[in-house]
Parts: structure tokens; C-alpha cells; sequence
């Protein structure tokens, strides 16, 4: 697999959302001790843990302490493979639902959502590229 420095470090990678972003990742970072690696515009923060990432989402609900709207994804997985698309076909063929098909990104992930039978999601990324974050958007915070 190729190294893409917009993706952070990781085989599996949680993501979690947040009513309010900038308070999750203040409390994520001063209570758990994570630091922020990028942040893309006001709705996702990359954050690293030793050589563990965490992505933080924000969710559509005004607070963290509030449960999300009725529809609101509150967590997801994102799993990086070597072959989106053959993963795909072979996900597919087996009737999984399939939520968003593959589709490559300005940030160098090609990558697909599907839902598994308890309704969790997940989305497989293949990077197809090393693309600087400041190139699409996204902006580092601190330092590698």
C-alpha cells in the first residue's frame, strides 16, 4: 500500500461523532491525552495516539451531551485495504448493503460505505495517491 500523508496512521480507524466538534477534540486531547493531526474545515479531526488514529466527526445535534437526531451515524469504522474495488465486488456479491459506492477523492483514498446485518458502517479506503493536505483543503496541526 502506498503512504498518503491526508490519512491518518492505521489499518482500522474509528470514527466518532460529535455534536460539537471543537469541544470533542479539546476533551480528547486534554482527557485522553490524543493530538490533533489535521483538521478539515469544521466537520473532521484527525487525531493520533501513539501509533492509533481516531477520526472525529461532527454530527448534526447541538451538544456532545444530547443524544444525535433519529438518522445521525454516531460511529463507523474505516478499514484500509490494498484493492477497494475487488473488495467491493466480493462485498457486494455477498448482499451486503452497500451505502455509497467506490469513488476516489481529492485527498488520495479511493473508497466504498457499506452496512453490515447489525447496522453498523463501514468504509474501505485504498490510498491511490500521496497527497499533501493542504492541497484539498485539509489543515495539520502541530507536528508528525
Amino acid at each position: 500500500m502506498i503512504a498518503n500523508r491526508s490519512m491518518p496512521p492505521g489499518t482500522i480507524i474509528p470514527e466518532l461523532a460529535y455534536g460539537d466538534l471543537d469541544d470533542a477534540v479539546a476533551w480528547l486531547v486534554e482527557t485522553f491525552g490524543f493530538r490533533e493531526r489535521l483538521r478539515i474545515g469544521n466537520h473532521r479531526s484527525q487525531l493520533v495516539f501513539g501509533d492509533a488514529s481516531v477520526v472525529a466527526v461532527r454530527n448534526g445535534s447541538d451538544s456532545t451531551a444530547c443524544p444525535p437526531p433519529d438518522g445521525d451515524v454516531t460511529h463507523s469504522l474505516m478499514v484500509r485495504v490494498a484493492d477497494v474495488d475487488r473488495h467491493y465486488e466480493h462485498v457486494r456479491a455477498s448482499g451486503a448493503r452497500i451505502l455509497h459506492p467506490p469513488e476516489t477523492y481529492p485527498f488520495g483514498e479511493r473508497q466504498y460505505t457499506v452496512e453490515d446485518l447489525g447496522g453498523h458502517r463501514w468504509t474501505f479506503s485504498q490510498p491511490v495517491a500521496d497527497v499533501a493536505p493542504e492541497d484539498w483543503g485539509g489543515r495539520p496541526v502541530g507536528h508528525e
